[in-house]
């Protein structure tokens, strides 16, 4: 990969110093993100991403067996790209009993889920005591089940109703059977931007905080940012520097996961929201930029199990997993399907070329799939629910449905794969072709 490689050769005068950084394991500057944010090639800026996820993470890419339990859409506070947030009186909220949370978790547990995903508005009724003693409840009744909850403007909350400093709080919660915490909030840390959409939040300062005391504390996060909205180019780089910078002194993120605004029944429903180009911008300057975030996820329900799969060319190596029942972005209006089957997400890393591993929330490998696709995982339903009379097949559609066709390009033989009616899927069909729409 030297100075007559054929992809340096491809790039202009702003790109090549930039790959001869990424080749030689250079830290790229503010200057080199700004230039990548705002080049008007997205592919040659999509080209350096890739080998910058080549080099660092390889060909696999990750996926876990996830569900997520939004226990609450009560907010005391009212942010305008929120949609999910609610007050006690509207018609909207709703609160989930400690029995109803259980019986959630057992139900996502007894069909392979690893990883719980528990977050909610900051209640202005629920006690302190409810949090910890809804984490044991679910963690008796699921004890193999990580949790992975609480944003950091939720403990945040916590330390103002309980009297507790948030190490005290984040310490009682390990104690309950708290895993991990995500990294929702972040939105953009630019205080122009927090002071347009979500004045009533955290500071990017606190949000910082939260997150260095719980990696002090052995417990470990993933970082997001919301683009879409009224940031700039130099705001979004600046988030990542910012990102950067807390990761080299706490090292506890595990995944930098970009978040797209959703314009719809939000109080900034009149901007236009974000396009593809930016779901694969973000993705791949956050991978150049976040040398030192091992992973870079495509969350599919955010932007589409499309743009997801097309991430992985573009710097992703994560596309978090089956999800099961989100209800932030589809009250935001997401038309994404609320759950992927294990068997759609091996087909849309294979299709991409890359080597699926199932995991859970630490990273640890589960399970590892050929690099080639599985005829027998393939036919048990890696296009289950999707139906002849109910979605429009492309070419490679058709060729897979037929038995002609090879995921990912390679040689070998046919795959066999067979539509499945909606009276064989238990009504699967319906609910990923409206994914697909």
């Amino acid at each position: 990969m030297g100075g007559n490689s054929l992809l340096e050769r491809t790039l202009d005068s702003r790109l090549a110093p930039i790959y001869r950084k990424v080749v030689a394991g250079q830290r790229l500057t503010f200057d080199d993100g700004v230039t990548l944010m705002t080049h008007p090639s997205l592919f040659a800026v999509g080209q350096l991403a890739n080998l910058a996820r080549r080099m660092r993470v390889g060909d696999r890419v990750y996926f876990n067996n996830n569900a997520h339990i939004n226990y609450s859409n009560v907010c005391a506070i009212h942010c305008k790209f929120c949609a999910f947030g609610q007050s006690r009186r509207s018609s909207k909220a709703y609160t989930l009993t400690i029995e109803q949370i259980v019986a959630k978790a057992r139900e996502a547990v007894a069909k392979g889920a690893t990883e719980l995903h528990m977050v909610g508005g900051l209640h202005p009724d629920l006690p302190w005591e409810w949090y910890p003693e809804m984490l044991r409840a679910v963690k008796a009744a699921c004890p193999g089940a990580h949790l992975k909850c609480f944003t950091a403007i939720e403990l945040i909350h916590f330390t103002r109703i309980s009297g507790l400093t948030l190490e005290q709080v984040l310490l009682t919660l390990k104690e309950a059977g708290l895993g991990s915490i995500p990294g929702g909030g972040a939105e953009i840390f630019a205080p122009r931007v927090r002071e347009a959409i979500c004045k009533p939040k955290e500071t990017a300062e606190e949000w910082l905080h939260v997150h260095d005391t719980a990696h002090r504390l052995g417990l470990r996060s993933n970082a997001t940012m919301l683009y879409g909205t009224v940031e700039t180019p130099e705001e979004r780089v600046d988030h990542l520097v910012r990102l950067r910078e807390q990761q080299d002194r706490s090292g506890g993120f595990q995944a930098f996961i970009p978040l797209r605004f959703h314009p719809e029944n939000t109080n900034l429903g009149h901007l236009p929201g974000p396009t593809g180009y930016d779901d694969l911008r973000v993705i791949a300057v956050g991978r150049l930029m976040l040398d030192n975030f091992p992973h870079i996820k495509s969350y599919w329900i955010a932007s589409s199990p499309a743009i997801a799969q097309v991430s992985l060319h573009f710097g992703a190596n994560d596309i978090d997993g089956t999800v099961r029942e989100e209800k932030i972005y589809h009250m935001a209006g997401a038309r994404t399907a609320q759950y992927t089957e294990l068997q759609q997400l091996l087909r849309m890393i294979w299709e991409a070329g890359r080597i699926p591993a199932e995991r859970n929330t630490v990273y640890e490998v589960i399970r590892e799939y050929p690099a080639e696709p599985d005829p027998d995982l393939v036919a048990a339903g890696a296009i289950r629910g999707y139906t002849v009379e109910t979605v429009h097949l492309s070419r490679a559609e058709r060729a897979m449905a037929e038995g002609r066709f090879h995921p990912g390009g390679r040689r070998g033989r046919p795959v066999p794969v067979q539509f499945l009616d909606e009276q064989q899927t238990g009504g699967a069909g319906e609910r990923t072709a409206e994914g697909r729409a």
